[in-house]
C-alpha cells in the first residue's frame, strides 16, 4: 500500500501485526473485499483494519505529543474507530450468512428486514450446475444398543452426566466403531469407489479428536483385513492422548501436517477422517461421499456438507450417509440458505445496556475498577503485571460468589463482549462507558477460572455393551422449497445457570437409555418405529395442532396421523403392522408412548394460554403462595396436586403454573424460589409426598418464558395405575382421595365410585 499498489491480497489476521507500519498512510479511500465473511467479521481484528485504513489513521494533531492525550481521549478514539468509516467500503462474500453478517453488510429494506446487496443463490448455482446438490442422495441411519451393569452395587450418579458418559462409551466402543466402519467401507467399495472414473474419495466426519483417532485405527484395520487397496488420512489439531499413547495428525499420517490436503489428492488415498478440520473451505472436487457421525446444526451443517458440492467433469452427484442427524433437521438447516436469506430485524442495542446493568449489579466490578484498568491499559509503558494487579480485586470478588451468581456473571460478561464487538461496527456509540466496560470485560474474562466439574468416569467401568446394531432409517432426496429464508437477530441470552443434578441409581439410568434406544422389540421393529417417529416429526400440521390445542384435541389429530403412518408399515414390516392392527392393547400402548414422546417436544405454554382451560388443560396462579392472604399456604399446593392426580387418573393433561384462571400471565415470582431449578425440585418433592414416587414418573415439568415471565408447564401422562392422594393435615379416605377430570374441572369420587372406576378402567 505504501508503494501505491492498487490491489492487495492478505488475511484479516495480519492487520494487527502490520498496523504500526501502515498507520502513517495518508487518508485514502479503500474498498475491502472479504471472502468467507461468516467467520471473522466481528471483534478486534476488524477494528484494527478500520483503524489502519480509516480517514483519521494518521493520528491527528496530537500524534507527536502522546503526553497531551489522556486515557479518556484514547477511549473515545478507540470507540470511534470501531464504527463505520467514511473512506471505507466493505464488500462481503459468503454462501451461509449469519445474522451478524447480514446486519453488517446487507441492505435494510423498508419492512425492517435485511437482505443481501447482491445474490447468487444456492438454488441458482445448482440449476446452472455450478455446484452439486448435496441433499439429492441422503441416507440416514440409527443405532440401537443395550448396556449391562457389571457390578452388584447400585451407585447413584447425576442422570445427565452419566447419560453423556454412557453414550460416549457406546460411541467409542470398538464394536460400535467396527460396525459403522464396516458399513462405510462396504458402501464405498460397492457404490463409490468406481465413480469419477475410479477416482472418487470420501470424508468421514467425526464428533471429536478422540473419535477421529479411533476411526482412523478402525478404518486401517478394516481395509487391511479385507485387502482393499485404499489408504486413509486423518485430520485434527493438537495432540490426543488415548490408550496410553500420544497421537497427532502428523504421526498418524506419517507426513507433515501441512501436507495432508495435498497427499489426499493422490490416487491411493480415498478416505479422509476429520474432526473439525477441513469442514469449511476445503476444495476437493473428487470428494464424492461423506459419512457423518457428528451432530450438525445450522450454518455448520451447510458448510460441512457443502464440501461435497464441488463439480468435476466426471462427477454427476454426491452421496451422504448420516449416522446421527435426521433428514428433517438437515432440511431445516439448509432451507434458509436455498434462495434469499433475510434477517428479520435489526439487533436491539438495548440488550447491551441490559447486560451492562446485569454486570454492574453482580457486585464484582465497580466504576473505580474500570477507571483504574483504563488508566493502565492506555498508559504508553504499561505492563501485563500492572494490568493483572488492577484486575485482581474484581477477580477475588468473583471467586467469593456462590456457584450460581458466578455462572450468571461470567455468562453476562461473555455476552457483553460479543455483542459490543458486533454492535460497535454498526452504530457510532458516543457512550465511553460502554467502551471502557468492553475493554475491561475482555481482560477480566481471561482471568476468571472456569469451574470444571468432574464427570463420574468410573461409570464407564461399571457397564458393558450387550448388543449393538446399525439400521438404515431413510433414503432419498431431501427437498427444499423456493422462497426466502428468514433468520433472527441476536436475542437476549438465557440465564447461564447449570442444570440441577438428578441423582439416580445406575440401573435406572441404563434402563432409561435402553428404553430410549429400544430393547423389547426386534431390531427391524425398532427401525420401523424410528421411521414412524421421523414421519410424525416431518408433519407440519401435526406440529401446529400439538402446539395450540388442548391435549385431548391434539390427541385426536395425532391418532389420525399415526394410523396413516402405521399403514405405511404394510410393505416394510408386515409383522409389526399385523401386531399393531390385531393387538388393541399393543396399539394403544405404542400410541401412548409415541404421543407422549411427541408432545414433550412440541408443547408451548404461550399457545396453550390462548386456547384456555379445558378438560385436559388447567391454569394455577402459584404453587404454594396464597395471593389473597399474602402467605404460604398448603391449600394452594393441595389444589395443584388435586389437578395433577386427576389428569393422571383420566387421559392426562397439561397444568400451567403461573397463569391466572382468566389467562393473565402472573409468572412465578410470588412463590419466591431462589431459581427455576428450586421450583422444579419442590414440585417433584410435593408430588412424591402426596401422590407417591411412581406418580412422578408420569410427569414432565419444564420452565418456559411467556412475556418475559417464567411459567411452569407440567405435562401429565395417563397413569398405568390408579393414583390416590394423601396430604398431611387434609381429610382423606383411608387409601387416599381419588380425583378425576370432568368437563373443565377436577372432581373427587366417593370411595365406592372410586373403586368401581378403578375396576373398570384398570381391569
Amino acid at each position: 500500500m505504501e508503494s501505491g499498489k492498487a490491489i492487495v491480497v492478505t488475511t484479516l489476521q495480519k492487520f494487527p501485526v502490520i498496523a504500526k507500519e501502515v498507520a502513517d498512510l495518508p487518508g485514502r479511500r479503500f474498498a475491502v473485499i472479504v471472502d468467507e465473511a461468516h467467520s471473522s467479521q466481528s471483534g478486534e481484528s476488524t477494528r484494527s483494519l478500520k483503524a489502519v485504513l480509516g480517514a483519521d489513521a494518521d493520528g491527528g494533531d496530537d500524534a507527536d505529543d502522546p503526553d497531551a492525550v489522556t486515557w479518556e481521549d484514547r477511549i473515545n478514539e478507540t470507540q470511534q474507530s470501531r464504527g463505520p468509516q467514511a473512506n471505507l467500503s466493505l464488500f462481503a462474500f459468503t454462501a451461509t450468512p449469519k445474522p451478524k453478517t447480514l446486519e453488517l453488510f446487507g441492505r435494510r429494506r423498508a419492512d425492517g428486514q435485511f437482505e443481501p446487496f447482491s445474490l447468487y443463490s444456492m438454488r441458482q448455482a445448482i440449476e446452472e450446475k455450478f455446484i452439486l446438490d448435496v441433499l439429492a442422495h441422503y441416507t440416514t441411519y440409527a443405532t440401537y444398543w443395550r448396556l449391562l451393569k457389571t457390578i452388584a452395587d447400585d451407585p447413584h450418579y447425576d442422570r445427565g452426566k452419566a447419560s453423556y458418559l454412557l453414550k460416549s462409551f457406546v460411541d467409542l466402543h470398538p464394536t460400535a466403531l467396527d460396525k459403522k466402519v464396516a458399513v462405510m467401507v462396504e458402501h464405498f467399495t460397492s457404490q463409490v469407489a468406481d465413480r469419477i472414473d475410479g477416482r472418487a474419495k470420501a470424508m468421514i466426519v467425526t464428533r471429536s479428536r478422540v473419535h477421529a483417532v479411533r476411526y482412523k485405527q478402525a478404518l486401517d484395520r478394516h481395509l487391511a483385513a479385507k485387502g482393499y487397496p485404499y489408504k486413509a488420512l486423518v485430520a485434527f489439531s493438537g495432540k490426543v492422548t488415548d490408550g496410553g499413547g500420544d497421537f497427532t495428525e502428523s504421526n498418524m499420517n506419517g507426513l507433515p501436517e501441512a501436507q495432508t490436503a495435498n497427499t489426499f489428492a493422490l490416487p491411493e488415498y480415498r478416505f479422509l477422517v476429520v474432526a473439525n478440520k477441513f469442514q469449511t473451505g476445503f476444495d476437493q472436487p473428487l470428494l464424492y461421499a461423506m459419512y457423518v457421525d457428528k451432530t450438525l446444526g445450522g450454518v455448520n451443517a451447510v458448510q460441512t456438507l457443502s464440501r461435497l458440492n464441488r463439480t468435476h467433469a466426471d462427477k454427476k452427484e454426491a452421496v451422504v450417509l448420516d449416522f446421527v442427524n435426521d433428514a428433517a433437521s438437515i432440511q431445516k438447516d439448509f432451507q434458509p440458505y436455498y434462495e434469499t436469506t433475510l434477517l428479520s430485524e435489526a439487533t436491539d442495542p438495548n440488550l447491551l445496556y441490559d447486560l451492562q446493568h446485569t454486570i454492574g449489579d453482580a457486585g464484582v466490578c465497580e466504576d473505580a475498577d474500570l477507571d483504574a484498568f483504563a488508566r493502565v491499559y492506555f498508559a504508553p509503558k504499561s505492563t501485563q503485571d500492572q494490568l493483572y494487579a488492577v484486575l485482581d480485586p474484581p477477580r477475588e470478588r468473583y471467586l467469593a460468589l456462590d456457584e450460581e451468581p458466578r455462572a450468571l456473571f461470567r455468562g453476562a460478561l461473555t455476552d457483553y463482549v460479543r455483542l459490543y464487538a458486533f454492535l460497535s461496527q454498526i452504530l457510532s456509540f458516543s457512550d465511553a462507558e460502554l467502551e471502557k466496560l468492553y475493554l475491561f470485560a475482555r481482560a477480566l474474562r481471561r482471568r476468571l477460572p472456569v469451574s470444571q466439574e468432574d464427570l463420574p468416569r468410573e461409570v464407564q467401568e461399571n457397564i458393558d455393551m450387550e448388543s449393538y446394531r446399525v439400521g438404515r432409517t431413510g433414503q432419498g432426496a431431501i427437498s427444499l422449497t423456493r422462497g426466502p429464508g428468514v433468520i433472527d437477530p441476536i436475542r437476549a441470552a438465557p440465564a447461564h445457570v447449570a442444570p440441577p443434578s438428578q441423582l439416580e441409581p445406575l440401573s435406572q439410568i441404563i434402563a432409561a437409555l435402553n428404553e430410549r434406544f429400544g430393547t423389547n422389540l426386534s431390531d427391524d421393529d425398532r427401525v420401523a418405529i424410528q421411521r414412524v417417529k421421523e414421519k410424525l416429526e416431518q408433519d407440519v400440521a401435526l406440529d401446529a395442532s400439538a402446539r395450540v390445542n388442548p391435549r385431548d384435541k391434539a390427541r385426536l389429530t395425532f391418532d389420525h396421523k399415526l394410523q396413516d403412518v402405521f399403514q405405511q408399515l404394510v410393505d416394510s414390516n408386515f409383522q409389526l403392522y399385523k401386531r399393531i392392527t390385531d393387538d388393541g392393547d399393543f396399539n394403544r400402548l405404542l400410541g401412548d408412548f409415541l404421543f407422549d414422546d411427541y408432545l414433550r417436544r412440541h408443547r408451548q405454554a404461550e399457545a396453550l394460554i390462548q386456547a384456555g382451560e379445558s378438560l385436559t388443560l388447567e391454569f394455577k396462579s402459584t404453587l404454594r403462595w396464597n395471593l389473597r392472604e399474602a402467605r404460604q399456604d398448603d391449600r394452594i399446593t393441595h389444589a395443584v396436586l388435586k389437578t395433577v392426580a386427576a389428569f393422571l387418573n383420566t387421559e392426562g393433561g397439561d397444568l400451567l403454573i403461573g397463569i391466572a384462571d382468566d389467562g393473565t400471565i402472573l409468572g412465578l415470582d410470588a412463590d419466591a424460589f431462589a431459581n427455576d431449578d428450586k421450583f422444579i425440585q419442590h414440585l417433584a418433592q410435593v408430588v412424591r409426598n402426596g401422590l407417591g414416587d411412581r406418580a412422578g414418573t408420569c410427569l414432565d415439568a419444564r420452565m418456559q418464558r411467556v412475556e418475559d415471565k417464567a411459567v411452569c408447564l407440567v405435562s401429565c401422562r395417563r397413569s398405568p395405575e390408579p393414583v390416590f392422594f394423601k396430604w398431611k393435615g387434609m381429610e382423606a379416605a383411608p387409601e387416599g382421595d381419588y380425583f378425576v377430570r370432568s368437563a373443565n374441572g377436577t372432581v373427587k369420587l366417593s370411595p365406592e365410585s372410586a373403586r368401581e372406576y378403578v375396576r373398570t378402567r384398570f381391569a
